[in-house]
């Protein structure tokens, strides 16, 4: 009897690899970012179609204000266009968007946008897309220790209360289930400060594929390896564990 395969209920994927794929066909790294876009499209329908739960995207990370203003400014101008864009497909598929990550530091506009984004697709019930702009992972447990101290410091808590729980309650994404499988496209093999709290038990899948050409049967291949993993959490192994 052949076993069912078990669609992973959260998936993150670090999208890297953009400017390499335009450089390599001689191009500027903005094409490849745009290059990205439709790739991403691709995937988040996908997502939905097979019934996974929480997808997870790695747009845009802390670290990466380091790179050439020039690069930067079309980042976000692609970002700001893909709201435009893209926000309307994603309500009419159900999908909720949701962005993660400290967005004070965008501009007005895209802020605001991202605010009515949220608000227009809220009680969606589909797909949940995180969207990580302006992320990483030590900030987020960072800013989750800082909000425990202020409870602490304020009388609504003692040190005591700060359990395991208590803490991930102050984390983005503490509504969702922790992640399940990482994909790095890229041929990387590093977390490059990606959700370093959610992914404690995650199974990886690393590929030297650039990420405008993930395609569905390369996510499709992620998801399969995913299936032949043991996930014990710690533990032992369990027959009736599943995904």
């Amino acid at each position: 009897m052949t076993k069912e395969r078990c669609i992973p209920s959260h998936v993150a994927i670090i999208m890297d690899g953009n400017g390499r794929w335009a450089q390599q066909r001689n191009q500027l790294r903005t094409i490849g970012h745009r290059a990205g876009l439709k790739a991403v499209r691709k995937i988040v329908m996908y997502a939905a179609s097979i019934n996974i739960k929480v997808l997870t995207l790695y747009a845009f990370s802390s670290e990466n204000w380091k790179r050439p203003e020039k690069e930067v400014s079309a980042l976000l101008a692609l970002f700001i266009y893909a709201l435009n864009r893209e926000i309307k497909k994603l309500n009419s598929h159900n999908v909720r968007l949701n962005i993660i990550g400290d967005i004070s530091r965008f501009n007005n506009e895209l802020q605001n946008m991202i605010i009515k984004a949220q608000q227009l697709t809220k009680d969606n019930s589909g797909l949940v897309l995180n969207i990580a702009a302006n992320y990483g992972g030590r900030w987020d447990i960072l800013q989750s220790a800082k909000k425990m101290a202020t409870q602490v410091v304020e009388g609504k808590i003692s040190v005591d209360d700060i359990t395991e729980d208590h803490f991930n309650s102050a984390m983005s994404m503490s509504e969702f289930p922790d992640v399940d499988l990482v994909i790095r496209t890229g041929g990387e093999y590093r977390i490059s400060n990606f959700l370093l709290w959610q992914i404690a038990y995650s199974e990886f899948y690393f590929t030297d594929v650039l990420w405008p050409d993930f395609t569905q049967s390369l996510f499709d291949e992620a998801i399969n390896k995913f299936n032949n993993r043991e996930r014990r959490f710690g533990g032992v192994r369990n027959e009736d564990h599943t995904c």
